[in-house]
């Protein structure tokens, strides 16, 4: 790691595979730029090709004069990209990731229902949250779920997710038949019979249920970190 005076206005250290500039915004942009050439020089090739973040600390209004030093960087020195520090994660959030991650989901108790098998003519499951089946729903079952329902086989029975209100819920499978369809206080019967075998999921958009190819429009590609449920 490579470490310059901390009362300098411009510092930087290793970070990874690249370097991380610290400076102080409150130091004329020329004053910058001249502390930033001598930490490249001492640098020499290791800057070749490295990923550099410009760091302000707290302080606030000072975008123009980073895309400035980001501009100069990139035109003088050989460097990858420069970019700015990553957003800081909300504390609710990065208290969920830290309790996943010291519990671990191997232990975790969820009451998310995952069967594996065919979901005969006449059965009903249910469950409190999400439901999960490996295998088929036939003609005549029922699966009803508090959350989403995914189905990884052939849906062809009556299918209502997000049971009693929650329309934010999807209703997922790997070949889409069912010959019913609820999520929340929405529902859908009679869905077009024309054999698709691919994967869908139906959804509530515009106070309506509709059928979405999954291939195409990733319901779960807004969903970042995986959270315990």
């Amino acid at each position: 790691m490579i470490n310059f005076d901390s009362a300098a206005p411009v510092r930087l250290k290793g970070v990874g595979d690249g370097f991380w500039i610290t400076l102080d915004p409150s130091h004329p942009e020329e004053v910058l730029k001249s502390e930033i050439d001598k930490v490249f020089r001492n640098l020499k090739h290791l800057a070749i090709n490295a990923s550099v973040v410009i760091d302000v600390g707290d302080a606030k209004g000072h975008d123009d004069l980073i895309e400035q030093l980001r501009s100069y960087i990139m035109a003088t020195f050989e460097v990858a990209k420069v970019s700015k520090p990553p957003e800081k994660r909300s504390i609710p959030t990065e208290r969920i990731r830290q309790r996943d991650l010291s519990k671990g989901w191997n232990h975790h108790r969820s009451d998310v229902l995952m069967l594996r098998g065919i979901v005969r003519s006449g059965q009903k499951i249910e469950s409190r949250k999400h439901i999960v089946i490996m295998g088929d729903a036939n003609p005549g079952s029922e699966i009803c779920a508090g959350g989403d329902i995914i189905v990884l086989g052939r849906l062809a029975g009556r299918a209502h997710a997000g049971f009693p209100g929650d329309e934010s819920a999807i209703v997922f499978a790997l070949e889409f038949r069912p010959t019913l369809v609820r999520i929340g206080k929405a529902a859908a019967s009679g869905i077009d019979e024309e054999v698709r075998i691919k994967p869908e999921y139906a959804c509530v958009e515009n106070d309506g249920i509709i059928v979405k190819d999954y291939m195409k429009t990733n319901p779960f590609r807004k969903m970042p970190w995986p959270e315990a449920i």
